[in-house]
């Protein structure tokens, strides 16, 4: 199988959000998005709304950028798309919260989105694909080529904790305190093709693995390797998959800022010849598994038995791109990664408020002010 990978001259960002849709009389999740993804798309060529698509439920928009240069124009780019749709939201008593998943609704309550991909995905896949009542970000970076594809990919897998850490934002699942910092992280592993991208040479072998899923009928195309960390070749990008829903778009900018700096210089290091280095399976597995149980709390173990720090390594990730993100002037969002250090990921901030004798309800309520407002406790 040969697949093209249309290249990038740039480390192009580009970033995608599902974010859940709740009813203010309920605080639940509601099934709106077919009229309202009809209402803001209206008055597009062919009624397709460039930057809001539907999601596997009726209960998720997807927003999504367009091609951008820095995280604060992908910024821009959101909350564009979220202005035009707030008053479509607001006028049937809606709103939007970034999460990785809703505290307490429940999957079995939620509409599919009426559409034959998803069908043949459900029939396929069955139990696990039918709970998928998730939402997660996606950053997509831009890189020159397929072998560049290839080595960034075995190099992000150092830093694929430490995003899932700082994303975090799913504690809650049915109601019930799973005691993990990311539910969703756990509920997505029980799709095939998901989590851990394998350790590969090039983008040949990439090309030959691809060829053989596709023949084989587990996938059918490289958009179902549900990856962490995967190439993107229509786009000429590695794509960031490992991400809860982020409550604002500031924090969204700071973890856009850490990845696309991170790329440009794994990028800068395999053109000087340097072999990206890559932590056995065992250890990325485990690391993975801290960073969704423990959030920034994480202790991490490596290859040569020692233990670190997830913060810690944090601090020395932004320490280590803040050349590359001068560079790409997205300095001041990549400071917001040590910010989020300091003011705690959405996952303790949700604790926090039922720490205080608050409800589920009640975190709905934060998630709904935080991202309407963009701000850390609303």
């Amino acid at each position: 199988m040969t697949t093209a990978f249309h290249g990038s001259p740039t480390h192009t960002l580009g970033v995608e959000i599902e974010m859940g849709i709740v009813h203010d009389a309920t605080d639940a999740l509601e099934c709106a998005a077919p009229e309202v993804l009809a209402e803001a798309s209206a008055g597009y060529p062919d009624g397709q709304h460039p930057h809001i698509h539907r999601e596997l439920f009726q209960s998720t928009l997807e927003l999504v950028t367009g091609i951008c240069g820095t995280p604060a124009q992908a910024r821009a780019d959101l909350g564009a798309t979220v202005a035009e749709l707030t008053p479509i939201l607001r006028r049937r008593h809606l709103a939007l919260i970034g999460t990785g998943v809703h505290p307490f609704s429940s999957w079995s309550s939620l509409r599919l989105t009426d559409d034959p991909r998803y069908a043949r995905l459900v029939e396929r896949i069955a139990w696990p694909a039918r709970r998928m009542m998730i939402h997660g970000v996606h950053f997509h970076v831009g890189v020159p080529s397929g072998d560049h594809a290839i080595a960034v990919t075995n190099g992000l897998t150092a830093l694929l904790p430490h995003l899932v850490a700082l994303s975090a934002s799913s504690p809650y699942w049915f109601g019930d305190d799973t005691g993990l910092a990311s539910m969703r992280t756990k509920v997505f592993e029980s799709m095939p093709q998901a989590s851990l991208p394998p350790a590969l040479a090039d983008w040949a072998e990439f090309e030959h693995l691809a060829g053989i899923l596709v023949r084989a009928g587990t996938i059918e195309s490289v958009k179902e390797l549900w990856w962490d960390i995967r190439p993107s070749p229509s786009w000429g990008t590695v794509e960031l998959r490992m991400c809860d829903g982020m409550a604002t778009l500031t924090e969204l900018a700071a973890l856009a800022a850490l990845a696309q700096a991170a790329v440009a210089d794994l990028c800068a290091r395999f053109d000087a010849g340097e072999q990206l280095a890559r932590e056995p399976d065992w250890v990325l597995r485990e690391n993975k598994w801290r960073a969704a149980r423990y959030g920034i709390e994480a202790q991490l173990v490596h290859g040569d038995g020692s233990v670190s720090s997830l913060a810690e390594e944090v601090a020395a990730w932004v320490e280590r791109v803040r050349p590359q993100a001068a560079a790409l002037g997205s300095t001041e969002e990549l400071e917001g990664v040590l910010a989020i250090l300091e003011h705690q990921p959405s996952y303790a901030r949700q604790r926090a408020v039922v720490a205080a004798g608050g409800t589920l309800r009640d975190v709905v309520e934060l998630l709904r002010r935080e991202f309407a407002n963009d701000r850390v406790g609303g």
